[in-house]
């Protein structure tokens, strides 16, 4: 089963851009997850159990590293968002 996750992260500190690029470096440097950014949000796609554990092991690799951060997730199943409703 496929999975596709648009997250957006929000470091609770002054200087909140750096974090943010780093947690889109690193999601980048998987070549299991297919990544897409934009300037709000960033939608990885791959397989379903694969992608979330690496998600869940870079969101806690942030949290470790910067503290506090909100990260907004959504999830679809399935391999691309649809714009058909």
């Amino acid at each position: 089963m496929k999975l596709v996750a648009e997250i957006s992260m929000y470091p609770l500190k002054e200087q909140y851009i750096k974090p943010i690029q780093e947690f889109i470096d690193r999601l980048n440097t998987y070549e299991s997850i297919k990544v897409v950014t934009t300037a709000t949000s960033t939608t990885i796609s791959g397989e379903y159990l694969p992608t979330m554990q690496l998600l869940a092991e870079e969101m806690q690799h942030s949290h470790q590293k910067i503290g506090q951060a909100i990260f907004v997730c959504k999830f679809l199943n399935g391999d691309k968002m649809s714009t058909e409703i």
